[in-house]
């Protein structure tokens, strides 16, 4: 390595300074530039680390804060949860008594089971009968005479000598029906 290289290098780390007079280089290092370079360095690395330690207090600060609301928020939900338990748990207690297993009890829960049995068994009955039920019957006959009603109400026939012709009326559109046509021409519209 040539001594220019080496003063290169030092220049470049800022070790020593340099400045061009005419054709010459100059280049010299001041004991003290060291020294202020140190300083400066220091100051930088101090205020550096002040607003990183500042940052991460009120980082801490605003999680210890959080962490307090959260613990204060889910030990007052412990505390409602474990009083409804509490009223349950007695309901539960107050619910039983008159409830205890004994032999009349059994007795009673299985005519209750054969008495819903039974009531299922004359549902399914009714419901097989239901087409025979008066009132049943009595609806089906209103419904076929509204049906013929409409029927009559929605048709219109014309007699052309012997031939009968229905038309039918739908959606103000008159559509024939089935009829044997006659050869003498013309039909009339009776209402």
């Amino acid at each position: 390595m040539s001594v220019k290289e080496v003063l290169q290098s030092l220049v470049d780390d800022g070790m020593v300074d340099t400045d061009r007079i005419g054709t010459s280089n100059y280049f010299w290092a001041f004991p003290s530039k060291a020294l202020h370079a140190r300083k400066r360095k220091l100051e930088e690395l101090q205020t550096q680390e002040c607003f990183e330690v500042r940052s991460l207090y009120a980082f801490c600060q605003f999680h210890l804060i959080f962490s307090v609301t959260f613990l204060e928020l889910v030990s007052g939900k412990f505390a409602e949860t474990s009083q409804k338990k509490e009223i349950l748990q007695k309901g539960m207690e107050k619910s039983k008594i008159g409830r205890e297993n004994t032999a009349e009890r059994a007795a009673l829960m299985k005519e209750l089971a054969a008495l819903q049995q039974k009531k299922e068994q004359l549902k399914a009955e009714i419901e097989k009968y239901k087409e025979y039920d008066p009132d049943v019957v009595e609806e089906m006959q209103m419904n076929r005479q509204q049906s013929i009603w409409s029927c009559f109400k929605t048709t219109k026939t014309t007699s052309n000598g012997s031939d009968l012709q229905i038309i039918f009326i739908e959606d103000k559109k008159a559509s024939v029906g089935p009829n044997k046509q006659s050869s003498q021409g013309g039909s009339q519209q009776m209402d």
